[in-house]
């Protein structure tokens, strides 16, 4: 009889997980539960709610991939728990048993403790799909024309693009003084803000909110903030946090603390239980996902493979066609450590070393060849000497194409 695979969740740990056990059991069967209809990337909901694309444009998957694969996709499917010491899930109408399970679900957002926040019917998110659809919902229904969103984040930042091109009006608060707070410095976020500004949205920075004034039809018609001012909405869009998805396990036994916890093997604490992705809360980057549900599946067919790249403070961005790059704590600067900034009109840089070593690296503009910071970076290298050569932006791949098996490297 074949093993019986099952992946709850379709986003990129679950989908990369099939894709593997397939390539190696091929007579396994491999079942895949979720609440999506489609298989989509988030780093393109926006182009989904700003009308450029449907829900089939921004699927990372190919229209064949789940037949060629002979992945069977139970969709729509809401996983209510988990029983490890049967090795079955328990559904909205019955069971499911598993021989290998993995819990790929990903993380939800989070809504701050702000009155008529948590009970009012017109506060979304803008995780996945669903959020997407929904705050489209309520742009028709409403013919909405102003928007408040909490949070200038990535995420913020990407759900107020999508609703500035639809021409509805946005305000975004942020507490921090600037937007995009864990990516950028202040020259940074300057050059994004005033883009955003020329588009048409409005910020209020160090200010939270801290009220809001609801409807009898139990909607938020307006959110006060923390200095008394008061903003219109039809709606309120929360951006500002997420959390793994790991509520529907309580009571299963699994051990859990922000997320699921996991061994090197991506292993949890129950047998033949494997977890990837946000869920586990290792990393919210996109390829380290896929790269979690890739491993746990080889270590899931029985071939050991420890996951070892947890490196996560990496962002690229791309608001209005300018891009940035920044790897590791850009706000972070010890005692002893050199910061270095370059500006011209096309491209803004900045480097913090300590002893040597780069800390952290943000380039706003031309991010070409920039794939060899992150190695410098996560490995620690010791820069001292070839910087007395060069300058720290002139570094390239090629200074270290001679690194030997110790990790050091040999100059040309």
């Amino acid at each position: 009889m074949a093993e019986i695979y099952v992946i709850v969740g379709a986003g990129a740990a679950g989908v990369a997980a099939a894709e593997r056990i397939r390539m190696i059991k091929k007579d396994a069967m491999i079942l895949m539960l979720s609440v999506d209809t489609y298989s989509h990337s988030r780093c393109m909901l926006h182009k989904f709610l700003g009308g450029e694309r449907d829900e089939n444009g921004i699927s990372f998957t190919a229209d064949d991939f789940f037949e060629k694969n002979e992945i069977y996709w139970g969709k729509g499917q809401t996983v209510k728990g988990l029983e490890p010491a049967n090795h079955r899930i328990v559904l909205e109408n019955g069971y499911q048993p598993y021989d290998k399970l993995l819990i790929a679900t990903g993380a939800v957002f989070g809504i701050p403790p702000i009155p008529g926040f948590r009970t009012a019917s017109n506060v979304y998110g803008f995780r996945d799909l669903q959020d997407a659809q929904k705050i489209d919902a309520a742009i028709k229904a409403k013919d909405a024309k102003q928007v408040f969103v909490v949070g200038s984040g990535l995420v913020g930042l990407d759900v107020t693009t999508a609703l500035l091109e639809r021409g509805i009006k946005v305000t975004v608060a942020e507490m921090a003084d600037r937007i995009m707070p864990l990516q950028t410095d202040a020259t940074a976020a300057a050059a994004y803000q005033e883009l955003f500004e020329a588009h048409g949205a409005d910020f209020r920075l160090g200010i939270g909110a801290s009220d809001s004034v609801v409807s009898e039809q139990n909607e938020i018609t307006a959110v006060v903030l923390s200095n008394g001012e008061s903003v219109p909405c039809d709606f309120v869009v929360c951006a500002a946090g997420v959390r793994p998805n790991i509520a529907w396990l309580e009571g299963s036994g699994l051990a859990v603390e922000r997320g699921i916890t996991v061994d090197e093997y991506l292993k949890t604490s129950a047998p033949d239980v494997y977890a990837a992705g946000d869920v586990t809360g290792l990393s919210g980057i996109w390829p380290n996902a896929m790269d979690q549900g890739r491993i746990a599946a080889m270590n899931m067919c029985g071939m050991p493979l420890a996951y070892e790249d947890r490196y996560c403070l990496k962002n690229t961005s791309n608001f209005y066609g300018l891009t940035m790059l920044t790897i590791g704590d850009i706000n972070k600067i010890e005692d002893g450590a050199q910061v270095i900034t370059k500006e011209d009109r096309r491209c803004y840089k900045k480097a913090i070393l300590k002893n040597g070593v780069l800390q952290a690296i943000l380039i706003q503009g031309d991010i070409s060849g920039t794939g060899h910071w992150q190695y410098l970076i996560k490995n620690q290298i010791d820069l001292t000497e070839l910087l007395k050569k060069k300058d720290i932006f002139s570094l390239s791949y090629m200074d270290f194409y001679q690194l030997d098996e110790t990790g050091e490297y040999q100059y040309a």
